[in-house]
């Protein structure tokens, strides 16, 4: 599978265009509610699915109604059966005329989500723990479903092929996918992209990322809890169900880089990571910081740091180094550019999250289907290969990482209550193989 090559300047002016033409249908939708002809009374039902019941899955339903007023939840499916009536109580609290989930269509287990895609829905939101979403999304682009994607899509370079291959059969199909990366969907950032992409800094030497924070709940083990029960409860602490944070939570920062450099892909990586302060068996076998640096063919770099580590200072920005100039993205707080062409946004501000799903259903509506599959899988990758070569300490190439056959968890027929998967040992640089 081939990178992309560089944004010439015909490149640059079609994204551009395409960027502001987005950003206003989002701001129309937004703020002008369903009064905008966008949303026309008249509309048959859009009845929509739920996979996965937890707090990201319970506020993307949410926003999902908010979205449109004839959109119905139909159906709810996780493996937990506390979850999913504990979200189903949330979303009749929220929107009690559009959540019309009969008891049949409460779906508990492993095999939920396909019983959920064949129950007659029309959209699917994925927000499952990581591990599951390659299955899940092919299942439901394969039975015609336009798809909400929550990030990352995988955790693994197999996984990663499979949502490649998703996303093609849905262009195919003219399905919508919408991912998870929030940030393409915040004014602010949108507006500062565009200058970037529009040359407004020069040419792109270097982009540094940073997500720092603090540490992530837990749940501690409950009598009558079996092995697996443990491990999904605390599923983020297991790289073979979360990919470890930076596929988890700080993908998020390399989507950001990734979108400033248009999507171009780096062609090797090399980094170093470890384990300092979490060290307790609660915490699985994941790291806490990361640190690598991503090449460009034309000798740029992209460099991320993360750590998540309890009384350290946050941070969560974006700077991008150019020949002409900088851009600076504080995430929520600030965006500016300084150099040649100075300046500093002012402008509106909007819920990304809402925003996300206002623009996945306008586009259903307008049979005009947003389809992100292809950057949604691209940017997961970078930080799955960002993992690989911290835990092994090799240099590795994106043909090397992507091509990689190593899976973290089992295959999806193979889940059930007994299952009992081990975690790999903690990482060791130099000793760890990951392809």
């Amino acid at each position: 599978m081939s990178r992309k090559s560089n944004l010439n300047s015909t490149d640059r002016r079609s994204f551009l265009k395409k960027t502001g033409l987005i950003a206003m249908g989002s701001t129309l939708a937004y703020h002008t509610g369903y009064a905008s002809p966008l949303f026309p009374s008249a509309k048959p039902k859009l009845k929509v699915g739920l996979v996965g019941c937890g707090g990201r899955g319970t506020g993307a339903a949410s926003q999902a109604l908010k979205a449109d007023p004839d959109v119905v939840i139909t159906a709810l499916a996780d493996i937990f059966e506390d979850r999913l009536e504990s979200a189903y109580t949330s979303l009749k609290e929220i929107g009690a005329k559009q959540v019309k989930v009969d008891q049949k269509n409460k779906f508990i287990g492993f095999d939920a989500f396909q019983r959920l895609i064949d129950s007659g829905v029309d959209v699917v939101l994925l927000t499952t723990p990581p591990s599951f979403r390659p299955d899940h999304l092919t299942a439901a682009i394969q039975a015609g479903k336009h798809v909400f994607c929550e990030k990352p899509v995988a955790v693994d370079a197999p996984g990663i092929r499979k949502v490649l291959e998703a996303a093609k059969l849905a262009k195919e199909k003219n399905l919508s996918l919408v991912s998870g990366f929030c940030f393409r969907y915040d004014l602010p950032s949108r507006a500062t992209i565009a200058k970037v992409l529009n040359g407004d800094i020069g040419e792109i030497r270097s982009i540094s990322t940073f997500r720092n924070g603090a540490g992530n709940w837990s749940n501690p083990r409950q009598p009558g809890w079996t092995d697996l029960t443990y491990k999904l409860r605390n599923w983020h602490y297991h790289n073979w169900l979360s990919g470890d944070f930076i596929v988890e939570q700080a993908v998020h920062s390399l989507d950001l880089m990734s979108w400033a450099m248009g999507d171009q892909l780096p062609v090797r990586a090399t980094g170093t990571g470890g384990r300092q302060v979490r060290t307790d068996e609660i915490f699985g076998n994941i790291y806490d910081h990361f640190a690598i640096e991503f090449e460009y063919a034309n000798g740029a770099k992209g460099y991320h740091f993360c750590r998540q580590q309890e009384g350290t200072s946050h941070r969560n920005t974006m700077d991008v180094l150019g020949t002409d100039g900088s851009a600076m993205i504080n995430v929520m707080t600030k965006q500016e550019i300084t150099g040649k062409n100075k300046w500093v946004y002012s402008g509106e501000k909007n819920n990304m999250y809402q925003t996300q799903h206002n623009e996945l259903f306008e586009g259903i509506r307008n049979g005009k289907p947003i389809n992100q599959g292809i950057e949604m899988a691209n940017s997961t990758m970078l930080a799955i290969w960002g993992r690989m070569v911290a835990y092994s300490g090799q240099t590795l190439t994106w043909d090397q990482a992507l091509n990689s056959n190593q899976t973290l968890g089992p295959a999806m027929d193979k889940y059930n209550w007994d299952l009992k998967w081990e975690n790999q040992p903690v990482a060791l640089p130099g000793i760890t193989k990951v392809i």
